[in-house]
């Protein structure tokens, strides 16, 4: 449930950024990077969810080895995140000194 929570949190996160750049209109190369950067969120999510499930799946019972590879998992959605909010921040910076 949770992981489904996660995806709809970057779905809409994806929609608005979408709407920020048809309202914005930003050079191309910056929705390119944006929408990549969104691409990345949501592989990451995904795979994430996979990782989850197919863990949960195999090894129902808790176990130290599982638990680090959920957390890899999660830290490399945490780090996506991260980078496509520093695409988000060069953007604003850009579109400010115009």
């Amino acid at each position: 449930m949770r992981a489904e929570a996660s995806l709809r949190v970057q779905a809409v996160s994806l929609a608005a950024a979408v709407v920020a750049l048809l309202l914005l209109r930003p050079a191309p190369v910056w929705w390119a990077l944006v929408l990549l950067a969104a691409a990345v969120v949501l592989s990451a999510e995904l795979l994430n969810t996979a990782l989850e499930q197919l863990a949960d799946e195999l090894h129902p019972q808790d176990s130290p080895g599982v638990r680090r590879a959920k957390d890899c998992a999660a830290a490399a959605v945490l780090i996506a995140s991260l980078g496509a909010l520093a695409v988000a921040v060069a953007l604003a910076v850009h579109l400010l000194r115009r």
